[in-house]
C-alpha cells in the first residue's frame, strides 16, 4: 500500500514538474498580488495539498497558487514542494522537513536555539562533517556550544542530555533511513544541492519557526535550481545530475567585473544572497574585534529604517553575544547621516568600544545622498577615549545597492582613506533580477578584514552556487549600461508626474547628484490625500497606494508587477515598503508610501498613459 502511494506522490510529482510555471524557477522575488504574508508558510502548500488530492496538475491551477514564503531565502514554490513531497514520502509533517543551499547553516540554527534554550547539543555524524564547519571557531566567534561525535552509523548514536543532530551525507533524495525516535535533528548532506533538515518528534515543533527564519536571515533555501534537480532525482529514484559549468572561469570572470565596476583592486568576495554576504561581513568584524581588541564592546550602528533584513539580522547577531550591542543611525527625513555619525561615533569612543556603521546610500526608501565630503571627514576623525587613548576608528559597511556602479572605494575616491567595505545585493542590477547572489569588495584599508570575512563565507557554506557565478559572469559586463538606461526611464517618469500630479511628494535624486554619479532607478511617491484627522488621512493614502499599484499590473500586465525588486531586466515593479521590504522594522520607522523601480525596457508611455488615467480618477 505503501508503495502505491510512493508512486502516486511521484507520479504527480512528475506531472506538476512538466507544468509549472516558470515563475517558480526563475523569479527572484515575491509577487505581492498573491501574497498573504500572515499565511505566507502555509497557504501555498495548503492549496497544493487540494491539487493534489484532486489529482490537478494543471498549468492553469498551479500558476494561480499563492506566492510561498518570500523572496527565496525563506522559501519559494520549489524548495515548497521539495519539503512536502519528501514529508510525503516519510509519512512526516511539511513543515518538519527545511531545505538549505548550505550544509552548515542548519546545524547552526540548532545551536542558535538552543543557546537561548540554554540546551546542550550533541553533533554526531558519519564519514565527516559539512566541509566548512570549524568547532572552534563556531565556539569562540557565534558564542555556541555543542559537542561533537563521529559514529559508525545512526545506530551508534550515544544518548545524550540535551538535542541531537544527526548528520549523514547522501546520494539519492527522496526516502530517508530509518529515524531513530530518540534523535531530535537529522541533516543530510546532498554534493552540489545543499542539504535538508528534519526536525524529528512533536517535542521539537517549537524549532521549525526559528530555524526557519535562520534560513531567511543567514543564508537562503535551496535554490529553485537544486530543488528542481532535487525533485527530477526524487522521481527518477537516481542521483541528481550535476550542474556543469566554468566555475573557475566564471568566479574570474565576476570578480574581475565587481573590481572594474567598483574601481577596486582587492578579492571580492561573492556569496549566496545579499543577507549571506552581510552576514560574512558581520561575523568577520565580530571575529576581528575579538582577536584585536580582546574584551571591547562591539556596536554595530544600523538606520532603524533600513531595509527590514538588515535591521533584522543585526539585531540577530547582537541577541547571540553579550558584547555586541545595535544603536540606531538616524538617516532619513530631517536627520542629516552626517550629523548622526558625528554623534553615534562620539559615544562609542566615549565607551573605548569598536564601531561598526552599516549604511545604504542612497537611502532606501527616500533615496537621499548625505554630503560626502563631509561623510568621509566624519568618518577619518581622530577621537579619543575617556582615558585619552586614541579611538578604534569605524569600519564603513556600505550597502550600494541602489547605485552598485558609483565609485566609493577606489584609489583617490571618497572612501578610499577610511576603512570602508561595499556590498550589493545581486538579485538587482547585477544579475538583473536572474538570481539572489550578492557580493562584497574593501578597499586597500581592509585586506585583513577581507580575509576575516571569506573565512566566515566558507564556514557558513555561503558562497555564490555555480549556476549563480555563471548568470552573474553573463549579467554584470552590461551592467553599467543597464543602470544608465534604467536612469533614464525614471527620471522621464518621474519629471512627467511632476506634471500631472503637482501635489505629490517624489523622493527621488536630485539633477546635481545624478550628475555627480548618483543615477539610481528606483524612487518613491507620497501620494496627496484628504481626510479631517490624522487616521483618515493616513488610511485614504494607503488606499490610494494600492488603487495605483492595482491599475498599473492590471493595465500593464505584461510588464507592471507587484513586486519587490530593483534592477530587473525589462517591465517596472511596484511595492510598498511598509508592507514588504521593512517587513521586521518598528512600526513607527516603516514607510507607507509606493515605490517604483524602472529597467531600461519598458514601454514608458504606456505607464505615463495608465497613471494620467489614475490621476483622473482621483
Amino acid at each position: 500500500m505503501m508503495i502505491m502511494q510512493d508512486n502516486t506522490v511521484r507520479n504527480y510529482i512528475s506531472d506538476v514538474l512538466k507544468n509549472m510555471p516558470s515563475d517558480w524557477l526563475n523569479l527572484t522575488t515575491h509577487r505581492l498580488d498573491i501574497y498573504d504574508e500572515k499565511l505566507a508558510k502555509t497557504q501555498f502548500l495548503d492549496q497544493f495539498e487540494d491539487l493534489y488530492n484532486a489529482g490537478n496538475f494543471a498549468a492553469s491551477g498551479l500558476a494561480a497558487l499563492p506566492t510561498a514564503y518570500d523572496y527565496i531565502r525563506l522559501g519559494h514554490p520549489l524548495s515548497s514542494v521539495l519539503e512536502w513531497t519528501i514529508a510525503q514520502l516519510n509519512n512526516l509533517k511539511s513543515e518538519s522537513v527545511i531545505s538549505y543551499d548550505s550544509q552548515t547553516v542548519p546545524v547552526l540554527a540548532v545551536l542558535r536555539k538552543n543557546l537561548f534554550e540554554k540546551k546542550s547539543t550533541l553533533v554526531a555524524y558519519t564519514d565527516e562533517l559539512p566541509a566548512g564547519f570549524d568547532a572552534e571557531v563556531i565556539r569562540e566567534v557565534y558564542g555556541y556550544t555543542f559537542e561533537l561525535s563521529k559514529v559508525e552509523s545512526v545506530d551508534d548514536v550515544p544518548s545524550f542530555d540535551g538535542s541531537t543532530v544527526f548528520i549523514s551525507h547522501q546520494t539519492q533524495i527522496g526516502k530517508l533511513a530509518p529515524m531513530n525516535i530518540g534523535l531530535d535533528f537529522y541533516l543530510d548532506l546532498y554534493p552540489n544541492l545543499g542539504s535538508v533538515l528534519i526536525v524529528n518528534g512533536q517535542q521539537n515543533e517549537s524549532y521549525v519557526s526559528e530555524i526557519q527564519h535562520v534560513r531567511r536571515r543567514e543564508t537562503i533555501a535551496m535554490t529553485p535550481a537544486n530543488c528542481l534537480a532535487a525533485l527530477k532525482s526524487l522521481v527518477a529514484q537516481a542521483p541528481a545530475e550535476p550542474f556543469i559549468s566554468d566555475v573557475e572561469g566564471n568566479k574570474a570572470s565576476v570578480v574581475k567585473s565587481i573590481n572594474t565596476i567598483t574601481g577596486t583592486t582587492t578579492k571580492a568576495l561573492v556569496a549566496s544572497s545579499g543577507l549571506s554576504i552581510q552576514y560574512a561581513i558581520m561575523m568577520g568584524l565580530v571575529d576581528d574585534a575579538q582577536q584585536n581588541h580582546k574584551g571591547k564592546a562591539i556596536k554595530f550602528i544600523v538606520p532603524p529604517n533600513c531595509y527590514g533584513g538588515t535591521n533584522d539580522q543585526a539585531r540577530r547577531v547582537a541577541a547571540c553575544l553579550d558584547n555586541v550591542e545595535v544603536l540606531d543611525l538616524a538617516v532619513d527625513g530631517d536627520n542629516d547621516m552626517v550629523q548622526s555619525i558625528e554623534y553615534v561615533l562620539e559615544k562609542v569612543a566615549q565607551e573605548d568600544a569598536i564601531p561598526y556603521i552599516i549604511a545604504e546610500i542612497p537611502t532606501n526608501p527616500r533615496v537621499e545622498v548625505p554630503n560626502l565630503e563631509d561623510l568621509r571627514t566624519a568618518l577619518s576623525k581622530e577621537r579619543k577615549t575617556p582615558s585619552g587613548e586614541t579611538a578604534i576608528d569605524p569600519v564603513f559597511i556600505l550597502d550600494q545597492t541602489f547605485c552598485p556602479n558609483y565609485l566609493f572605494l577606489g584609489e583617490g575616491k571618497i572612501l578610499s582613506e577610511v576603512r570602508a567595505i561595499s556590498y550589493a545585493s545581486g538579485s538587482k542590477f547585477p544579475s538583473g533580477g536572474l538570481c539572489t547572489a550578492g557580493y562584497c569588495v574593501g578597499n586597500t584599508k581592509t585586506v585583513s578584514l577581507m580575509e576575516k570575512i571569506e573565512k566566515h563565507l566558507a564556514l557558513c557554506d555561503n558562497e555564490a552556487t555555480p549556476l549563480q557565478y555563471e548568470i552573474l559572469a553573463k549579467q554584470m559586463p552590461s551592467m553599467n549600461q543597464r543602470i544608465v538606461d534604467a536612469y533614464k526611464n525614471t527620471r522621464e517618469f518621474v519629471n512627467f508626474i511632476h506634471e500631472v500630479l503637482p501635489a505629490a511628494k517624489i523622493n527621488f535624486v536630485s539633477e546635481e547628484l545624478a550628475e555627480q554619479g548618483f543615477t539610481p532607478s528606483v524612487f518613491s511617491l507620497d501620494l496627496p490625500t484628504k481626510g479631517n484627522t490624522v487616521e483618515e488621512k493616513e488610511a485614504y493614502k494607503r488606499a490610494l497606494n494600492l488603487k495605483l499599484i492595482n491599475l498599473m499590473i492590471t493595465e500593464i500586465p505584461k510588464e507592471s508587477k507587484f513586486c519587490v525588486s530593483y534592477g530587473q531586466l525589462k517591465g517596472c515593479y511596484w511595492t510598498i515598503p511598509a508592507t514588504s521590504t521593512q517587513g521586521t522594522t518598528k512600526e513607527g520607522d516603516k514607510d507607507y508610501i509606493v515605490r517604483a523601480s524602472l529597467s531600461g525596457n519598458m514601454d514608458l508611455e504606456k505607464h505615463k498613459e495608465v497613471f494620467r488615467e489614475f490621476v483622473r480618477s482621483i
